[in-house]
Order: C-alpha cells, then structure tokens, then sequence
C-alpha cells in the first residue's frame, strides 16, 4: 500500500537514529507477553531469550518492488508510529478544504491554529499513575503531541512489564513510566515518545537536544 512504504521507511529512520531503540520487530517479544499475560503469567527466561534473537531493525528490507522480513519468525508491529501518521495525513486531508484552525486526536494529536475563543489549542499530559490527573499542560504551537507510556498496556500491576520493548533487553524498558514529545510531525513525535522509553531520560534529552522542533517531557517511575 502507498502509505506502508513511507511509514516502514520512516521506522528504519528512527532506528538508525536512536541506535536501535526504536525497533519495529519487537512484535515477537509483544506476542510472547500476551500469551503469558492471558494465561496469568509472564514468558520464561528461556522464550524471552528466544524471541528476543528473533527481534533486530535490520531484519526489514524495504524497496518499491518488495518489503522482505528476514529470518523465519520475522515480524513487525507498526503501533510506535502508525497513529501519529495517522495524525498527519488527517491534517493534510483539510487543507484543501480550507481548515485553518483544528485539533485531531488519533490516538496522537496534530493540530494547527487556534481553539474557537481565539487562544491555542490546550491539551493535558496524563499523570501516568492517576489518569484523573494532570502532570503537565501543552499549549500548542503547530507542532504535535505524542505521549507513550507504561500504563497504556500493562502486563503486570506494578507496571515493570508493558507493551513497549527494550530490544537489547528482550523486556519493558525500567526506568520512565511516560515520555511525551512534541514535534513538527505527528509521526516523529509518536515514534521518538517510544524510542525515548526505551533510552531513558539522560539518552533521550541529549539526543532531543540536537533534533530541531522537539521538545519532551520524561517522567520517572515511582
């Protein structure tokens, strides 16, 4: 589809920059954990060694005639990105239409111009252990927000196992329970927020550093 190739390629982009992170092959290790979890346990030492020698970014080879996955158990999960993509392609869709002022929420949010009483769009960045709460508010700039977090698919009630993957470790990254991103687009704030999981704070402010347009917010486990 048209659209795969541009996400696929922006996730090797993300890889290479965060120095593999940012992994889309993750999903073996995603579905070991869900088997476990629904059975009411947690994968054993030995499969999450396994399915963590089947996890590596290198893996997916893309051109225009073909995507090749290499290795026999090879596969992906496109759910670091493919909402904040989402985001852009919905914000690309008015502007034919003439919208100047919107905020879309795809799970990630885009927005541009202004809220109807003339004043930017406001959003709120969940306290990620009470989803009642405000850790921080966002006033937007026509940049987007993207946040990922350990809560949002908890394996375990104490948060140390989630959806998102460490692919050096074969487990849920320990040290942050939620990075928020705010980016020139929807796709680079969605994917950075997961790779910046992965990196822990010290990592991922020294690299935001040097990114122009992005800003993040990390907030530590407690």
């Amino acid at each position: 589809h048209a659209d795969l190739l541009p996400v696929l390629r922006q996730a090797e982009q993300l890889s290479r920059l965060t120095r593999g992170a940012f992994d889309i092959t993750v999903q073996p290790l995603w579905q070991a954990f869900h088997r476990a979890a629904d059975a009411g346990g947690l994968p054993s030492e030995a499969e999450r060694r396994t399915r963590r020698g089947q996890v590596g970014w290198k893996r997916v080879l893309v051109d225009e005639a073909a995507i090749r996955l290499v290795g026999r158990h090879t596969a992906i999960t496109l759910n670091g990105l493919a909402q904040g993509y989402a985001a852009d392609l919905a914000m690309a869709a008015l502007r034919p239409f003439g919208i100047e002022h919107a905020l879309l929420d795809t799970g990630e949010f885009a927005a541009r111009g202004h809220n109807p009483a003339q004043q930017p769009w406001t959003l709120g960045v969940a306290d990620p252990r009470d989803q009642q709460a405000m850790a921080a508010i966002v006033r937007t700039d026509g940049r987007c927000l993207a946040t990922s977090g350990d809560y949002a698919a908890a394996f375990t009630p104490d948060f140390a196992h989630h959806h998102i993957f460490d692919p050096a470790t074969g487990d849920s990254p320990t040290e942050l329970a939620s990075v928020s991103v705010v980016a020139p687009s929807a796709v680079l704030a969605d994917g950075l927020s997961t790779a910046f999981m992965v990196m822990g704070a010290k990592k991922s402010h020294a690299l935001a550093a040097t990114l122009a347009g992005v800003d993040l917010l990390t907030i530590n486990k407690r």
